[in-house]
């Protein structure tokens, strides 16, 4: 919490003093909800720490000392900048230290990992060391995200007109998020051959693309029979790469190919009442309706913004309006749906709505917006579970299984990720922005 810096710094200075400085740091708190309750949950999460000879980790489920991992996801990476966005809101050195000894351990396992993929693979970990590099200034964190871009570029095969790194084309742990973190790497480290790389990547992208609807779909592997539209693994997450790569090199086949994308989602999507929602999946889910990042308008607006973005056609801002006007018609955060259960993250949940939101307003305005965004934190808050200093939120990752409820520390289904929204948000109403903005996000 927040006063627990100030009995660090005043033990043995007399009553009276830490008393007075008690008072202060719990007037503090009355006044900084959103603060407070995100270091409760970062105090909840180093209570799970796992030391190693190489530093330290965090299991996903504190429960399960297995689930230690290092993707984005669900593992260390998450944890980790969690606690520099926890730095960079308080200028406390506890955090920065937790975030070192948890890069310190990724880096020594580096040529271990299997995929290359940005929330499951080393494009993850590189994101994640460079943003320490950038807050530690120690050099140790830049070659270490430099040796992933190395990794990544080894491993990247020929194929067609491009390269891939395997079947897998999406943004989870595919093709199109490997590629953003290469785009990111060359402005961050100055790589021009990793944008080199990614223009490649999206080369082969096109070429995979399906005729569909007027326009272009993507599967996330041809082995895989359901075809997922929106963001995570699907349509709008490889246009939305895409869209991205047209804004990098004015190349016009990426934007047409954005555009194309877009057009089969407009084609697939429920509209009835002025909304954007677009089917969890093909050939059985075209009645399912997710309202988050992974599989629904959270996500899918992204492209229609960044569409806006590099082409400054006005009409898809409006598809991002109807996105949110899908959720805020839904029901939630009240009302639970078929699409948006007991689930809290940034992944599938209110956390990734609420951020959503602000987004939107401080893109256009609109007072609405931030009001939604503050009503779905307010529920989401109510929902934590709190113990002494630390908080928690105990929930069900997967929609098919409502009875496995876990309290998960990792960035898209836990904690962290929740604990990074509450920084935002404080930060937003304390005239601060966050340090940290991922390389999937057009915001």
């Amino acid at each position: 919490m927040i006063i627990q810096k100030r009995f660090r710094t005043v033990m043995g200075t007399g009553v009276a003093v830490l008393v007075l400085l008690m008072l202060q740091g719990n007037a503090v708190a009355a006044e900084r909800p959103l603060l407070d309750s995100a270091l409760q949950a970062a105090h909840w999460i180093n209570s799970t720490t796992i030391r190693t000879d190489q530093g330290i980790v965090w299991p996903a489920d504190p429960r399960d000392p297995k689930t230690v991992d290092s993707s984005l996801y669900a593992g260390t990476p998450g944890v980790i900048l969690f606690f520099l966005e926890a730095y960079h809101a308080t200028g406390d050195p506890i955090y920065l230290k937790s975030a070192r000894s948890g890069a310190d351990h990724l880096l020594s396992n580096l040529s271990s990992e299997k995929w290359t993929g940005l929330y499951e693979g080393i494009a993850g970990i590189g994101f994640t060391l460079v943003e320490t590099y950038k807050a530690t200034k120690d050099p140790k964190y830049q070659q270490g995200a430099l040796q992933c871009v190395k990794l990544i570029e080894d491993r990247a095969v020929k194929v067609g007109k491009g390269v891939q790194w395997s079947d897998t084309t999406d943004i989870i742990a595919g093709n199109a998020g490997t590629a953003l973190f290469l785009l990111y790497a060359a402005r961050e480290l100055k790589q021009p051959a990793a944008r080199d790389l990614a223009i490649q990547a999206g080369e082969r992208l096109i070429e995979l693309g399906q005729l569909a609807e007027g326009g272009l779909k993507w599967a996330m592997d041809p082995k895989y029979s359901r075809l997922m539209p929106n963001f995570s693994h699907g349509t709008a997450g490889i246009a939305y790469y895409l869209a991205t790569l047209y804004s990098e090199t004015k190349r016009k086949e990426f934007l047409d190919a954005a555009l194309a994308g877009a057009k089969y989602l407009q084609s697939v999507a429920n509209t009835e009442g002025d909304i954007c929602l677009v089917f969890h999946n093909e050939p059985d889910g075209k009645d399912l309706y997710y309202l988050g990042w992974c599989h629904g308008p959270v996500g899918t607006a992204r492209l229609f913004y960044r569409l806006y973005l590099v082409t400054g056609d006005r009409s898809w801002m409006d598809w991002v309006k109807k996105s949110a006007r899908g959720i805020m018609n839904s029901g939630i955060p009240e009302k639970l749906t078929p699409g948006f259960w007991n689930n809290v993250g940034r992944c599938c949940g209110s956390a990734g709505v609420a951020d959503f939101f602000l987004d939107l307003y401080k893109v256009t305005k609109d007072r609405q917006y931030l009001d939604f965004s503050k009503k779905v934190t307010a529920n989401l808050l109510n929902r934590a579970t709190r113990e002494g200093g630390d908080m928690k939120w105990i929930q069900a990752e997967h929609r098919v299984k409502p009875d496995l409820l876990v309290a998960q520390t990792g960035l898209m289904q836990g904690a962290a990720g929740i604990g990074m929204w509450l920084l935002r948000l404080d930060g937003f109403e304390h005239g601060k922005e966050v340090g940290i903005t991922f390389p999937d996000s057009p915001f």
